[in-house]
């Protein structure tokens, strides 16, 4: 039996510990002990609690970072917010992950979106595998790529501050007695970087991997939630999940009840108690998630925010897509999925968001559903549990011999 530690650090979505539970689950039916360090170990409960396993807390920067460039357009400029911006600051995250290393003491740590996991266990000798998108699983350059790409980038920039966040990880490392890294991706991919995303979804359109590398596809529990319900009619049904943050959210709605749309709405707000934005016979608002394994097979439309979970499922099941993303993170994956000919982002569009045209393009024109079939195609050999196995084979891979199963 071997030991494992699943650590997630940065970002706020709850798919990092979704990801965690089935590679959780393999392991501990291959006889191995697993802990899991979590940032967010409140809301998790419900999804992990059935795990049996210990879930820990995380370090994690929890102070305002005064000077970090806003927007900001790289890797390197999150980790300046997130305590990398002073070498001190940096020791005492380091020295946390250090602690319940030491305590727990993993054979192998599984790292998603937790660069200083990943020099904790550089410390101390632990190898690392990596698990995680394009976007926090980055190339193996120097510097970091930019993600805002859709901007004006002032000169010099990328490189400045890659430069500055890569001298407070080496003094952190000098003062350990550890070997320095060469460049800011080697914390993010560590000894075995395990990109869990296809190529057309890869927010740094990379394309061909390097040998002994792989695509493993995105990660996402498999379908749950309510049965799909849709409102009486003989409009196109179109599943909508969409949040009440975005500013066209009602837009959308009254567009999709225009063009005669019978619509099946999951909006967590209305779900939670809060009044509909638009109230019509032809929009059913969902009390809760909604089984997507049902709903997609039914309709001819999915309107999303480019989340990694909804979207990979809907193009799995050839369905096209509109993309109404809320941050650079989901926009880059709605620029891919129209490049890719499988959708709309609405992003790229002036406003006001000409949602008739839009609605018109995808729902009546075959472009889109052809470019959705395709890439459904294309990865039809994708099954959730063969990626399972495919990660955790490669987990197992990084032991020593004597911990071996």
């Amino acid at each position: 039996m071997a030991r494992f530690l699943m650590c997630w650090e940065f970002g706020g979505g709850l798919g990092h510990a979704g990801r965690f539970k089935p590679l959780a689950q393999e392991l501990m039916a291959r006889g191995h002990h697993v802990d899991l360090m979590l940032r967010e170990i409140v809301h998790t409960r419900s999804l992990l609690g059935d795990l049996g396993v210990r879930i820990l807390q995380a370090p994690f920067w929890m102070h305002q970072t005064v000077g970090v460039p806003n927007p900001q357009i790289s890797l390197s400029e999150i980790m300046m917010g997130n305590g990398y911006l002073q070498p001190s600051s940096l020791a005492g995250l380091v020295a946390g992950w250090q602690g319940v290393m030491e305590l727990s003491r993993p054979d192998v740590v599984v790292a998603d979106y937790a660069p200083t996991a990943t020099i904790a266990a550089r410390i101390l000798g632990i190898p690392v595998a990596t698990v995680g998108i394009g976007f926090y699983l980055p190339p193996d350059a120097s510097p970091l790529p930019p993600f805002r790409t859709w901007e004006p980038i002032q000169a010099g920039r990328v490189q400045h501050y890659d430069q500055l966040v890569l001298g407070t990880v080496n003094q952190v490392l000098k003062d350990q007695g550890a070997e320095p890294v060469a460049k800011l991706s080697d914390i993010f991919r560590g000894d075995k970087p395990l990109l869990c995303t296809w190529p057309e979804l890869d927010h740094y359109g990379r394309g061909p991997l390097p040998a002994g590398q792989a695509y493993y596809g995105p990660t996402f529990l498999p379908s749950g939630g309510e049965p799909p319900e849709w409102p009486p009619g003989d409009g196109p049904q179109v599943f909508a999940y969409v949040r009440a943050t975005h500013p066209d959210h009602a837009a959308l709605l009254q567009a999709l009840d225009a063009h005669g749309c019978r619509t099946l709405c999951y909006m967590p707000e209305v779900a939670s108690g809060k009044p509909p934005p638009v109230s019509s016979k032809r929009i059913h608002y969902a009390k809760g998630p909604v089984h997507l394994g049902q709903a997609l097979g039914q309709c001819q439309l999915v309107v999303c925010h480019a989340g990694e979970a909804t979207l990979a499922q809907a193009i799995l099941a050839g369905v096209p897509v509109l993309l109404m993303p809320t941050q650079a993170e989901q926009f880059l994956m709605a620029v891919r999925v129209e490049q890719a000919g499988a959708g709309i982002n609405v992003a790229a569009r002036p406003r006001p968001t000409p949602f008739k045209q839009l609605l018109n393009e995808l729902l009546n024109q075959p472009v889109h559903a052809e470019g959705a079939r395709a890439m459904a195609q294309r990865h039809g050999h994708f099954t959730h549990q063969g990626q399972t196995h495919a990660l955790v084979d490669a987990f197992e891979s990084l032991l020593k011999p004597a911990a071996r199963p």
